[in-house]
């Protein structure tokens, strides 16, 4: 039977960008074309569809008591702070009403890079050695692992800030991006040892158990030995980088990775789907790099991708999602993932 499925998201359109955001402010909300995609998913299997917005029209909505509905796929990103991703969620546990995806405390841990290698660490997976890092402090004092290091946002997704400049092998250029990052987007820098090697991404859907979808390995210039090469926001721009799926690999590092994602997963108590991002250096060893719990969801974008291998479509990916959610709820019994 069909349910009354509310969506909550932030759109590109709806940024109002200020003359100090950088210009890459609004990477990581959507267009109009993934929430179309993902309402005509959804009412493909019967279900309506009420598209409500943002944490601002949400409260709106309830606050009008115009909020009729049974469950909220939840897909928004918000717009400033590290607890942005964090605020839909909690206006949704506030008011107990069910939703699709990651808590609101799941959601801020992931947000903040160096909190979420913290619970990695913990339970004992493999991540890049690291530090944070402001402008005001004694950078020397700081960088106990050596160079190259590697430079990004401590709270932000999308490859936001990350250009060639953020691989960095001196002191002085170590200096001019941790600035760079604290100027322009107003947080601390993570700094990272730098993994030479290969890039993979390993989406999961489900709870119980999570089950980790087919490997997928990022190409740049086609090529899938990237060395010193990395992802950055010009290639997201571009569209430059080519997804391979399932990956060109053996299956002892398939399934190496596949267990890393479902532990990743499990270490900062993910629900319903996610996508957890991988570095494998020279020797074959794979480093967890992040987890995102909101990816996005675009049919063209690299989440998807495994539906031709599972041999699914997309809207059946996306009911999936959904279904996890009304399980996990008791709303729904289990129907079992390809």
């Amino acid at each position: 039977m069909g349910k009354i499925v509310g969506i909550t998201y932030d759109l590109k359109s709806d940024w109002q960008r200020s003359d100090d955001d950088p210009v890459d402010a609004a990477a990581e909300l959507d267009g109009n074309k993934t929430i179309e995609c993902l309402k005509t998913a959804l009412e493909s299997a019967g279900h309506k569809i009420i598209l409500i917005g943002g944490a601002c029209q949400l409260i709106s909505r309830i606050t009008n008591d115009d909020l009729k509905v049974d469950i909220v796929f939840n897909i928004s990103e918000g717009f400033k702070g590290r607890n942005r991703e964090s605020q839909v969620p909690a206006i949704l546990d506030l008011y107990n009403i069910p939703f699709v995806g990651a808590d609101a405390l799941t959601l801020g841990v992931t947000l903040d890079k160096v909190m979420a290698k913290k619970c990695f660490i913990a339970d004992g997976l493999p991540t890049a050695r690291y530090f944070k890092a402001t402008s005001e402090d004694d950078l020397f004092e700081l960088n106990t692992i050596g160079f190259p290091l590697f430079v990004k946002t401590l709270h932000e997704g999308t490859s936001k800030g990350i250009t060639q400049s953020s691989r960095v092998e001196n002191f002085k250029q170590l200096k001019a991006q941790v600035e760079h990052i604290c100027r322009n987007y107003k947080q601390p820098a993570l700094v990272e040892e730098f993994i030479k090697g290969t890039e993979f991404t390993v989406g999961i859907i489900g709870n119980n158990p999570p089950i980790a979808m087919p490997v997928v390995q990022y190409a740049i210039a086609g090529k899938t030995t990237l060395g010193n090469e990395f992802y950055t926001y010009r290639h997201v721009v571009q569209k430059s980088v080519e997804y391979i799926c399932p990956a060109p690999i053996d299956e002892k590092l398939a399934t190496s990775l596949q267990d890393l994602a479902v532990r990743a997963y499990k270490a900062v108590d993910c629900r319903d789907f996610g996508r957890v991002d991988f570095r494998v250096d020279d020797a074959g060893k794979p480093y967890v790099l992040e987890i995102n719990p909101l990816p996005n969801l675009s049919p063209d974008d690299v989440f998807v991708l495994f539906a031709r291998v599972k041999g699914m479509t997309y809207n059946q990916i996306i009911n999936k999602i959904l279904d996890e959610a009304l399980v996990r709820l008791d709303i729904r019994e289990a129907v079992p993932l390809k």
